[in-house]
């Protein structure tokens, strides 16, 4: 279409002629298409961009300055619809799992972030608390322990042959071991 019959019936559409519209609406069509199909968007998205425009070039109608640049003004509404609807395509995931569904969003407000990244300090500092009370144990505490906490646990046996206790030992030495290293935890006022 020439710019000038563009002008003509984008003027003729504001004052209510119908067939003026119809004629925008065929005359500009393809060039609106032509900036949804270089987005490469899917149908349903691409038939969603082309509505969206042509609703927006409607309520605009009136307050176009430039009548006869409305084919810029479509074409570039079209090119910023597409890239709208390509960032929101990004935030979603296309899935046929159903157990998807049924997952806790990670979404968490601020302070919900806030007060996870202060627990996850205080266990961190709990953590080494109970290290560093650990390594105060005696050998023998530090030894039996460290071998009981194998994944997987080792057989008392097992326990036995590789640290020379009799494996009647194992178990009350296990319990003294832990005891003190709760009082000492209790001590220093760690929880």
């Amino acid at each position: 279409m020439d710019r000038t019959d563009v002008g003509a019936l984008v003027r003729s559409a504001v004052d209510g002629d119908a067939a003026a519209w119809k004629a925008l609406v065929e005359g500009l069509s393809p060039l609106v298409w032509s900036v949804v199909r270089a987005h490469r968007l899917s149908d349903a998205d691409g038939h969603e961009v082309y509505q969206t425009v042509w609703f927006r070039f409607a309520q605009h109608l009136g307050r176009i300055r430039e009548p006869d640049k409305a084919g810029a003004w479509l074409a570039s509404t079209a090119r910023h619809e597409c890239l709208r609807t390509l960032r929101s395509l990004k935030r979603l995931t296309v899935t046929d799992d159903p157990h998807l569904l049924d997952r806790v969003s990670d979404d968490r407000t601020p302070e919900e972030s806030v007060l996870d990244s202060e627990e996850a300090a205080a266990q961190s500092e709990r953590i080494r608390r109970l290290w560093q009370e650990f390594e105060a144990l005696g050998e023998r505490c530090r030894q039996l322990l460290r071998v009981l906490m194998a994944s997987p646990p080792p057989s008392y046996q097992e326990v036995s042959a590789a640290l020379g206790i009799a494996v009647g030992s194992i178990g009350p030495l296990r319990q003294r071991c832990l005891r003190r290293l709760r009082a000492r935890l209790d001590a220093r006022g760690a929880q």
